[in-house]
């Protein structure tokens, strides 16, 4: 589930491909994303059970839920971005592969405490140390700022992707992509729910797998089967073939200080981000129980090492095939190598039918990853709208099953317009601003108030307040003030400066001061109760 973070975002041009072969795409589509569509949909709930649409019952086995996990954990982002990491900056995108991995070690850690007091949503965890409606909504703008943003960069990398796989090229048919895809996910969410959920990420990691080991099967044959002189070639294709193998290439522009200290950040927001990503630790609620939720977990891990291994390997290819100055010449973001690397193997504008299957495949899954993984963001937010907002703190409780999933289908409708708007809003933007500030929100406020929560006794409301607030005003004041935002060509407001924050990477700063915030909250929030006397609210 790693988005944009890694490249700055850029306007890819078309596919060397001839018409067969993007009518083939298209038949692809039809022929397979849209069933799938059905699929979830008629795998929906049949009653109007506020259990079984946002947990599917809790019945998820460790294997199957391994499978809807990896879906919900990878995202289209994830596999384009670490592609176009490792072509371009060669062991600097190896590291990011790896965190992607290391980022479940965090989750494994949490999952038991996580499902022992687990409901539906993140506030549900929360209320249970602090109860309340100021906590609620405390929650539910977190996770809004955490998965809105997401939305966004998923949608709008959707746009690109798929305006480029069709033969489409200008900002009118990226955005009328946008509004497709995001169409398609918000019908999925709103009729499917968890259960039509499990149905499309099941079928999506089934297939982003198959698809990983066919292309780089192709790959290695075209090698010969030698990794080392694939390796070789990457390093020669990439224009730096001194320093492709050694660290620094993704932060070398900066002094070395700010580039080691910006890649460290990386690495921190990386692994500690995506795995408290609301649509990420709220899926485990849908294990029986905390033993299988860790069960899950192991073989999520297992299955998510073996795709980021795969797409290490179509990395290197892309490299070797295509080369670093050319991807890079296409797009800046380097996000379309993957799809570039396949066009190249099958022969681009000379692809026969049977080749052009390969390309197809790989569509097909990248589109299929891209709405699984925006419908089970738009879940997580819907979910905390409708539960924590409308359900906990307007009607305080007091409504009926129905009523509340009718509130989380409306919730569901609204954050997809929300993004859909948004995304095409902003299409063309650079999209780096907005995937950092997701994973640093969850680094930062999500990561700090669920290990004190779930392992500190002397956690109270204020502290919990102090760190969701604290560490979320840390987080968006320091990220803008960084290069990201303004003051560098790559910045979403590249003729603005206001950089006064040296770093692109703000985990380093917003991390420790969102434990600080917590623990003096907690701290002066003992003192106030001593002195009332008022008792800490219990665990």
């Amino acid at each position: 589930m790693l988005p944009q973070v890694l490249l700055a975002a850029g306007h890819p041009g078309t596919l060397d491909l001839d018409t067969g072969t993007r009518s083939w795409v298209l038949v692809g589509f039809l022929a397979f994303v849209v069933p799938i569509l059905f699929i979830c949909v008629l795998n929906g709930p049949e009653r109007d059970r506020v259990d079984d649409f946002y947990t599917a019952g809790r019945t998820m086995r460790p294997v199957q839920g391994a499978l809807v996990l990896t879906g919900v954990y990878l995202s289209a982002a994830t596999v384009l971005g670490t592609t176009g990491a490792v072509a371009v900056f060669g062991f600097d995108g190896l590291f990011i592969a790896l965190c992607t991995v290391l980022s479940l070690g965090v989750l494994l850690l949490l999952s038991g405490p996580l499902r022992e007091r687990g409901t539906y949503t993140l506030g549900d965890t929360f209320a249970l140390r602090a109860p309340g409606p100021a906590v609620r909504i405390a929650v539910a703008v977190v996770t809004l700022s955490a998965c809105v943003p997401y939305l966004i960069v998923q949608l709008s990398g959707a746009g690109r992707t798929t305006a480029m796989v069709v033969g489409l090229s200008g900002p009118g048919a990226e955005q009328t992509a946008i509004v497709m895809i995001g169409t398609l996910v918000v019908c999925a969410t709103a009729f499917g729910g968890m259960r039509g959920m499990i149905a499309i990420q099941v079928i999506k990691t089934v297939l982003l797998l198959a698809m990983a080991v066919a292309v780089a099967a192709v790959l290695l044959h075209r090698f010969h089967w030698s990794a080392d002189s694939l390796i070789e070639a990457a390093g020669r294709g990439s224009g730096r073939p001194e320093g492709y193998m050694r660290p620094g290439l993704r932060f070398a522009a900066g002094s070395p200080v700010e580039g080691t200290l910006d890649f460290i950040g990386l690495m921190i927001t990386v692994v500690l981000g995506v795995a408290c990503m609301p649509h990420v630790a709220t899926q485990l609620n849908t294990a029986p129980d905390a033993a299988a939720a860790r069960r899950t977990v192991r073989h999520t891990i297992a299955i998510v090492g073996v795709i980021c291994l795969l797409t290490t390997l179509l990395g290197f290819g892309a490299a070797a095939l295509i080369g670093a100055p050319k991807i890079l010449a296409a797009d800046p973001g380097a996000t379309s190598s993957l799809l570039m690397l396949t066009a190249d193997l099958t022969g681009g504008s000379s692809a026969q039918t049977g080749e052009a299957w390969l390309v197809v495949l790989v569509s097909c899954a990248v589109f299929l990853t891209t709405l699984a993984v925006v419908a089970s963001v738009t879940l997580a937010a819907a979910g905390s709208v409708a539960h924590d907002l409308v359900t906990s703190v307007v009607r305080r409780g007091r409504t009926t099953e129905g009523r509340e999933v009718a509130a989380a289908r409306i919730a569901s409708a609204s954050v997809g317009v929300l993004s859909i708007c948004l995304a095409v809003w902003v299409q063309g933007w650079n999209m780096g601003f907005l995937s950092t500030i997701s994973l640093a929100v969850a680094s930062s406020c999500l990561l700090p108030a669920l290990v004190y929560s779930l392992f500190w006794r002397g956690f109270m409301r204020r502290g919990l307040l102090w760190t969701l607030y604290g560490g979320l005003g840390c987080t968006i004041g320091l990220q803008v003030l960084s290069p990201v935002f303004s003051g560098s060509p790559m910045a979403l407001f590249p003729e603005w400066d206001i950089s006064w924050f040296p770093l692109q990477t703000v985990a380093l700063v917003s991390l420790p001061a969102a434990f600080l915030f917590g623990w003096l909250g907690s701290v002066t929030g003992q003192r106030r109760a001593a002195a009332l006397p008022e008792q800490p609210v219990r665990g």
